[in-house]
């Protein structure tokens, strides 16, 4: 049997996945897209090499991604999602019934038709009447963007490449003019165990933006050190606070999963001081 050999940026290990069958290869404008079967996982989406999504738990990320920010707003209704051009952050954003509208900002066309095509389950509400698709720059689009958005989510690749434009100083302030005073930005942050300065550098620059800046993880057995981190700048709300009770249907985010997902204060405090020894 054929293996797919993900090398993760950033750090010096490799994940090996047995290839059942190659389903979809291709280079578009941005980047070399490639999708296989596992005996496992299911169909795995990768992008340049990287490992994006797999049919068997890529619920772990899309609902700590959309769930953890919305909830803690009290009323969210215009989302702006950046990159995630499979679908899934936006399926799992039109759960929450106060949604009125989504800007879907996807650089790379040719990612949200590979999704349709093989992940029509994760692709499955980016055709949603409340979806606006804008192709092009998330990091344009937000300079250009009003200033009635309750949330923006970023569901972007690795902080390399032409996604950096996404993990600026520069960026989050055009975040924060475009939110409402109880605005939440949230993003993923790579991983505590593995890229711990990479977390840390994104709450420093999010600090220097955002009155409230927080850290929570999940674990994602698919993305290298397993241990998954998200940032999260907030212009007033305190992101470990729900304001509404969780009803809709979930795999795995619930009311019990947020009250315990964020960084313990004191370890917060270890990685923020430099003093976490791993």
């Amino acid at each position: 049997m054929m293996k797919f050999f993900e090398i993760a940026p950033f750090v010096h290990i490799q994940y090996a996945y047995d290839i059942e069958k190659i389903l979809y290869k291709s280079r578009s404008e941005f980047q070399d897209i490639l999708v296989f079967e596992n005996p496992y996982f299911g169909k795995i989406l990768v992008l340049d090499g990287i490992v994006q999504l797999t049919e068997r738990d890529e619920f772990f990320y899309h609902e700590m991604l959309a769930h953890v920010v919305l909830y803690a707003h009290p009323n969210p209704k215009k989302v702006v999602v950046i990159g995630g051009g499979d679908g899934g952050t936006v399926r799992e954003v039109l759960k929450h019934d106060t949604i009125e509208k989504v800007y879907f900002v996807e650089i790379d066309e040719e990612v949200i038709k590979t999704s349709r095509q093989f992940f029509p389950q994760v692709a499955c509400s980016i055709d949603d009447r409340r979806v606006e698709i804008k192709c092009m720059d998330g990091a344009e689009f937000i300079k250009e963007c009003g200033h009635d958005i309750d949330a923006v989510i970023v569901d972007s690749t690795d902080p390399i490449g032409f996604a950096k434009s996404l993990f600026t100083e520069e960026f989050f302030r055009s975040i924060s003019n475009c939110l409402k005073d109880d605005g939440f930005f949230v993003t993923h942050s790579e991983s505590l165990l593995l890229h711990k300065e990479i977390v840390r550098e994104t709450q420093e620059v999010l600090g220097q933006v955002f009155p409230v800046v927080d850290c929570y993880a999940t674990p994602i057995a698919t993305y290298p050190g397993n241990w998954w981190t998200f940032a999260v700048g907030s212009k007033s709300l305190n992101p470990r606070e729900m304001k509404r009770k969780c009803e809709i249907e979930t795999r795995y985010y619930d009311d019990e999963i947020h009250s315990h997902v964020f960084v313990p204060e004191g370890l917060y405090k270890k990685l923020m001081s430099g003093k976490l020894k791993w």
